[in-house]
């Protein structure tokens, strides 16, 4: 450690010696920097915060309390802050008086006004997913992948469904014939024929149990069979008339991959079990509704979805493919969402090649679907409350006959309500922003949200009327904002940040122009405050192609200018990281401020296919992962050239993840424009990626190799012609270490000599030792010093 700090201060220039020491000491560990709350939530009387903090900068968080009125901070008790967040995570039913939750895998009810609490279920097996039904007099709740329900006016508890695995054996027939093959149903009905005790005999007992059936057919539960297939998604409607469930048959020979862990406590190598890769088999879905009171089972069909047999666009780069015979796709369906009344149902079914999703109405007795809102998307359906790997869909009920939902229409996340009666759509919200976040008041008379709309990079809360009037901006610091709604609705609580700010917890009342009071004050040690940190100046660029590039430049002070630059790539792909928040990557964010300390200009862009820029910037890498993205990083060295004075002979560039996969693209595809790459845990292969994220992008690899071979690093590892440093962690979970190994060999064999790789045996895909990340950052430091200084 003091070999280092005495390394990279002989880096340093004398005048930023102090500051340096500073920047490094916080690299090496998070906590140096401060800590920030996080994971907050409401009690449910509305006058009393939960949240995670370590003032104390202990081994991990604890649960903290705050009060509003007049208190501070203090230590909650472990099991308080358990129950709280139990509660939190609870539902309420109709009236907002009563909250169901689960705790320690028992279901319980809570009195909001009095405080009291019920207790449900107690018994080792684990129950969840409690909802209120029958008018709030039932709580429904799932055991074993079965659903029951308790009454509340009798005490009572009711098996719902009988799921069972395998098939039920079937009875024998009216006439007693055997369920066997036909010598066994021709042998017992030869012996009935001749032998008349036993046709006696079987008469007295079919007459038994005839009588016994019908005593207990009004106390008998169906069982139904789901064979090998599994069973989720089950729910059950307001009335309790309708149970709907999805049933999922696993694929076959869809094969994992293995990570092997080399260090470890035994000393002998263990796997990991891991992912499969893209293009693997995938399980098959169906959607079933069980209405229990005809005691029938219907399959919800979907071959008659508008457009499901369309086939993508990128087929006619195939003419094999496009030639060939349309099929049925593949559809997984969410929900359903029922209206209060039961009366109504919308289900969310999502094509499994990406490219649809279908809003429909489902009328449950009889299985049939009707269309409320249909998106196509030839890239991929996606964007905030959209894309189920955003969190979750935004779908509810305002009344009985008006819906609401978000669409990417517009090219934009919006808001939109439909009516059941009318048919009548209307958009709530519109204008080029995201509406990144929303909420349903409890009265059902207000939406709030949360919104880009004032700069791609700043978020604000709002409260709108929910035909679209009477907007309000209630938040009002740039930055920011991570919001938690009181139950009570009068009051936010939210983490807040600034760009060279990390996050503090804020309260303040849910109304426009109301004063924040700050709760938190120990996200910014002292040690960290004694350095400046740069307010980084955000701007556009123009890309060639006229679009507006938002970025964010790290500028050294005139007197140590060095005329070199640095580009920092983020990961993920769809993120955002030119805003006016904490970055997420904090580190790198310390780090450019080193490297602007020694005279580097530093630059950081929202590339093509980050988020918060809308659907066209979001699916601007379809099919080619490393062309228009790539493009803009090429424009953004351009700019640094002719705008700010850069050597274009002494530009490089760094990332992790997707930006490991993009700084590889750039030093095989653009060595005449980035003359020295750190790559970081990068993709190298994405035939060699996740199925989720992958095939959104690039379709699968057997039905567009064009896609693959086009967007994939490994194959164009001859163009290496500058420095190229690779750092992987060898347990990683996520981007596996065979993708580096698999380039490390593609390298050997073309005779490659300007690269090496560093590895780091203890880490996943996200470094977690200090230790690793200083040698990482050591070596990108060195790398850039030696290579692009004169």
């Amino acid at each position: 450690m003091r070999l280092l700090m005495k390394w990279l201060l002989a880096c340093m220039p004398m005048a930023a010696v102090s500051q340096t020491l500073t920047v490094e000491k916080i690299m090496q560990d998070p906590k140096w920097i401060g800590t920030s709350p996080s994971n907050v939530f409401w009690h449910f009387n509305s006058k009393q915060l939960y949240f995670d903090w370590n003032p104390g900068k202990q081994i991990s968080d604890s649960g903290y309390s705050y009060k509003l009125k007049g208190s501070t901070p203090e230590k909650a008790a472990y099991k308080e802050t358990l129950l709280q967040q139990a509660i939190d995570n609870g539902v309420y039913n109709n009236t907002h008086t009563q909250i169901a939750y689960t705790f320690r895998g028992d279901i319980f009810r809570l009195d909001v006004k009095t405080g009291k609490t019920t207790r449900i279920t107690q018994t080792e097996e684990y129950e969840g997913n409690p909802r209120f039904i029958k008018q709030d007099s039932w709580i429904t709740y799932l055991r074993n992948q079965n659903l029951y329900a308790w009454d509340a006016s009798s005490g009572e508890t009711l098996q719902l469904t009988n799921f069972t695995k395998g098939d039920v054996k079937e009875k024998a027939g009216k006439d007693g014939a055997a369920k066997g093959n036909a010598q066994e149903q021709w042998l017992q009905k030869n012996q009935l024929q001749l032998m008349q005790v036993i046709r006696e005999r079987k008469q007295k007992k079919d007459a038994k149990e005839a009588f016994l059936n019908a005593e207990k057919d009004n106390d008998t539960l169906r069982v139904i069979s789901i064979g090998d297939k599994n069973v989720s998604n089950i729910q059950v409607s307001p009335t309790a008339r309708f149970i709907t469930y999805r049933l999922v048959q696993p694929p076959k020979d869809a094969k994992n991959t293995m990570v092997p862990d080399y260090v470890t406590e035994s000393g002998f190598t263990t796997d990991i079990p891991g992912r499969t890769k893209v293009g693997a088999p995938l399980g098959k879905y169906e959607f079933y509704v069980f209405d229990t009171e005809k005691d029938t089972v219907i399959q919800v069909l979907t071959d008659s979805l508008p457009g499901i047999a369309d086939q993508p666009d990128y087929v006619k780069d195939y003419p094999q493919k496009e030639a060939s015979k349309k099929t049925t796709r593949g559809v997984i369906v969410n929900g359903p969402y029922w209206n209060q009344q039961g009366t109504a149902a919308i289900v969310d079914i999502r094509s499994q090649d990406n490219k649809d999703r279908w809003l429909m109405q489902l009328d449950a007795a009889t299985g049939k679907l009707s269309l409320v809102d249909r998106q196509r998307d030839e890239a991929w359906v996606g964007g905030p409350g959209i894309g189920y790997a955003m969190g979750g869909a935004t779908l509810g009920w305002i009344n009985d006959q008006l819906l609401y939902f978000q669409s990417e229409a517009t090219g934009y996340a919006h808001l939109y309500t439909y009516h059941t009666g009318t048919h009548n759509k209307q958009a709530i919200t519109s204008g080029r922003y995201e509406v990144q976040q929303v909420q349903l008041s409890t009265d059902k008379k207000f939406f709030y949200l949360l919104t880009n709309e004032v700069h791609p990079g700043k978020q604000n809360w709002y409260r709108i009327k929910t035909d679209g009037s009477a907007k309000e901006k209630i938040t009002s610091m740039d930055g920011g904002y991570e919001v938690s709604l009181s139950p009570d609705e009068k009051y936010i609580a939210y983490r807040y940040s600034y760009i060279n700010k990390p996050w503090e917890l804020y309260v303040q009342e849910n109304t426009p122009g109301a004063k924040p009071q700050q709760v938190t004050f120990k996200a910014a040690s002292d040690s960290f405050k004694a350095y400046p940190w740069r307010e980084t100046n955000i701007f556009t660029i123009t890309a060639r192609d006229g679009k507006n590039i938002y970025a964010r430049l790290y500028k050294p002070a005139a007197s140590v200018k060095n005329g070199a630059a640095v580009i920092f790539v983020h990961g993920a792909g769809y993120l955002q990281n030119v805003h006016y928040w904490w970055s997420q990557y904090f580190r790198e964010y310390m780090f450019n401020n080193l490297l602007a300390d020694k005279g580097y200009t530093v630059l950081d862009i929202d590339y093509r296919a980050s988020s918060g820029h809308g659907r066209d910037w979001r699916t601007g890498i379809y099919r080619y992962m490393g062309g228009k993205d790539l493009d803009d990083e090429v424009d953004a060295a351009h700019y640094l050239v002719k705008e700010m004075g850069i050597d274009s002979t002494r530009i490089g560039m760094y990332g992790g993840s997707y930006g490991g996969f993009m700084t590889l693209m750039a030093m095989f595809t653009q060595p005449d424009v980035i003359k020295a790459g750190a790559a970081l845990r990068p993709v190298t292969d994405w035939a060699h990626y996740n199925h989720g994220y992958t095939s959104n992008i690039l379709n699968e690899p057997f039905n567009d190799s064009i896609a693959y071979q086009r967007s994939s690093p490994i194959n164009f590892a001859g163009g290496l012609k500058n420095n190229l440093l690779i750092c992987h962690g060898m347990v990683d979970t996520n981007v596996n270490f065979q993708d580096v190994v698999r380039l490390n060999q593609r390298l050997i064999e073309l005779g490659k000599n300007n690269w090496s790789v560093a590895l780091y045996p203890m880490e996943d895909h996200g470094f977690v030792e200090p230790t690793s990340w200083t040698d990482e950052y050591k070596r990108i430091l060195n790398l850039f010093d030696t290579k692009l200084l004169k």
